[in-house]
């Protein structure tokens, strides 16, 4: 069970830095400033973003800002080895090791300019993971007040039983929305309510708006009627559907426009209704239920 509380939405920053928009400093720290006024209070990173860049900018943006520390969470991830400049790796691998894992937070602590992650993920699972390592990096971690809660991203139901038969686990992401919803149908949700576990919700928006296919053709139909009915965006409605899920999922939203992140904490008080909720899914399966 988390014991950190976190905003029902996320702000995702991978594309705050280099990947994308290459905010500056002052930039960074006003978005920072823009989420928090809209509710948003929560930060989601992971060591590579921007190759091993961004939670440094980040973190000058933070400390620029004199926000305190307690008005914000912080979620931060490793494991995946990039081959960039910024690291001395031949081939892109995962590291799992105690002392990398360690190593890895402790170097996140100092790029966010941050005593403590409020939760800490492993990016990937590994095929050489050892669930008993890992578990003792958790609870050393823990030990020594560097993070709150643990948990993993990209974790079947089967690989996160095997860390969760060492370690408590709090969170796990995932990849969910109304075009990419595997996670409702192939256990995964109903194995994280099982087991207290929060799933958080990566490209909560899906391919609607990226992709010209017949699917997003269908969903963008419907979703034109929606907005009619209820009298805000695509977007918004989009993330009342992950809302809606019992399995409470956390959706981590990664724009950077300041009109969508007014709009984002809307989704949250929407209610969509039952049969709305149905036709979204009908038109991403491009059939009704069976």
């Amino acid at each position: 069970m988390s014991k950190t509380k976190l905003s029902p939405i996320v702000a995702g920053v991978m594309n705050w830095g280099i990947w994308d928009k290459n905010l500056n400093t002052k930039e960074m720290e006003n978005m920072i400033k823009v989420c928090l006024e809209n509710k948003i209070t929560t930060f989601d990173h992971a060591d590579i973003y921007g190759g091993y860049t961004t939670e440094s900018d980040f973190g000058k943006a933070f400390a620029s800002s004199k926000i305190a520390r307690e008005k914000i969470q912080l979620i931060s991830k490793c494991g995946i080895q990039m081959v960039t400049e910024n690291r001395k790796n031949a081939i892109k691998h995962y590291d799992y090791s105690k002392n990398h894992i360690i190593w890895s937070v402790e170097n996140s602590l100092k790029n966010l300019h941050t005593d403590y992650l409020d939760v800490f993920l492993l990016h990937r699972p590994s095929p050489l993971m050892q669930a008993d390592e890992i578990a003792e990096a958790v609870l050393k971690l823990k030990s020594d007040g560097k993070i709150i809660d643990f948990g993993l991203s990209n974790f079947t139901s089967s690989q996160t039983e095997l860390i969760r038969q060492k370690t408590e686990i709090s969170y796990n992401q995932v990849q969910f929305s109304a075009t990419n919803f595997e996670p409702m149908l192939d256990g995964s949700f109903d194995y994280m309510q099982t087991n207290n576990i929060r799933p958080m919700s990566w490209n909560p928006l899906g391919c609607v708006f990226r992709e010209d296919i017949p699917q997003t053709h269908r969903l963008k139909k419907l979703l034109a009627t929606l907005v009619s009915k209820y009298h805000l965006g695509s977007d918004t409605i989009l993330l009342s559907w992950i809302l809606k899920h019992p399995a409470q999922v956390i959706p981590i939203a990664g724009t950077v426009n300041v009109a969508r992140i007014q709009a984002l904490m809307k989704a949250v008080e929407l209610e969509l209704e039952q049969e709305d909720w149905f036709a979204i899914w009908a038109e991403s399966m491009g059939k009704n239920v069976p």
